[in-house]
């Protein structure tokens, strides 16, 4: 189950972040600025881009992710891209990429940031994406990192690790692993058994993550595709890349992957219907619904006394 340490990235301090909605519209431009650091990110929808270029941020380098919906089934489709100064690239996209609907961009002080420094941050981004398999991307290639200083790396590195801890918190998910830094305990582990499937697999903050080496099943039934299709073309996404393989009949996890939620994971698992509060159980028999109960009922117990 989890704990607060699941919570939070494993060595990392707290922080705050400030989010200043600059028009009064939560859905409108929104500026995110963490504490103890010279970047900034910048969110705002396609719709009121025109309104919006004119602002400093766009002279200034940095990179963006570019988001929009999938047209072949549910999700977003990403892209990721660096400028120096990022206005420009933004600007080509807006007149040659139709899918995205939102953007979010990160930019630093003036001079903090320069073309070489972007690049790096681009190259790892993608890559840290692609490995995640959260997402479907838009990038056609997976650029290459520039020469920089040791200390420019050293830089650069933590620049990208606090906009990777700023993501989740403005709802962004897509390069999310599974921490191999979180020890797991056969107290922690579930199970989802059934149709042929032997998945395990714990409920962190993050989501529910299955493990590597749970076997699903490989023939889904004939309802899924028609009341739950995101489910089976989730199950198509993750075993045209990879993070599923064929094997003896049935889908082998071939590295921990994590699933927005318990259901999803089970439904995947099972290639049908499923509800995972009830489905994934714990060594003992107790369902996740149980445990989480049961869990509640002590922390109020021991808030009472």
């Amino acid at each position: 189950m989890t704990s607060p340490q699941d919570s939070n990235m494993i060595g990392s301090p707290p922080f705050s972040i400030r989010i200043f909605i600059v028009d009064g519209n939560p859905d409108g431009l929104r500026i995110a600025e963490r504490s103890n650091w010279n970047g900034k990110a910048m969110m705002f929808p396609r719709a009121i881009y025109t309104a919006v270029k004119v602002r400093e941020e766009f002279q200034h380098a940095g990179v963006y992710l570019l988001f929009g919906p999938r047209t072949d089934a549910d999700g977003e489709i990403l892209y990721i891209g660096e400028g120096d100064p990022v206005g420009q690239r933004i600007a080509d996209h807006y007149a040659k990429k139709d899918f995205w609907t939102r953007a979010l961009l990160f930019v630093a002080s003036t001079g903090a940031l320069n073309k070489a420094h972007v690049q790096y941050l681009e190259s790892l981004l993608v890559a840290k994406a692609h490995a995640a398999k959260r997402v479907k991307m838009d990038n056609l290639t997976k650029p290459g990192q520039p020469t920089l200083s040791e200390a420019d790396r050293a830089d650069m590195n933590v620049f990208l690790s606090n906009i990777l801890g700023m993501l989740p918190v403005l709802g962004v998910n897509a390069f999310e692993t599974s921490s191999a830094n979180v020890p797991v305990t056969d107290a922690s582990i579930l199970h989802c058994t059934g149709r042929g499937a032997s998945s395990r697999g714990r409920d962190t903050a993050q989501g529910f993550v299955v493990l590597a080496d749970s076997v699903a099943v490989a023939t889904e039934v004939p309802s899924l595709q028609k009341h739950f299709p995101n489910v089976s073309q989730l199950r198509s996404d993750l075993l045209a890349n990879g993070v599923v393989t064929l094997d003896a009949g049935t889908l082998r996890f071939t590295q921990d992957y994590t699933f927005n939620s318990p259901s999803l994971a089970s439904s995947f698992v099972m290639g049908s219907s499923s509800n995972g509060r009830v489905d994934w159980r714990d060594s003992s028999g107790r369902t996740l619904k149980e445990i989480q109960e049961s869990e509640n009922a002590d922390a109020l117990n021991e808030v009472a006394e």
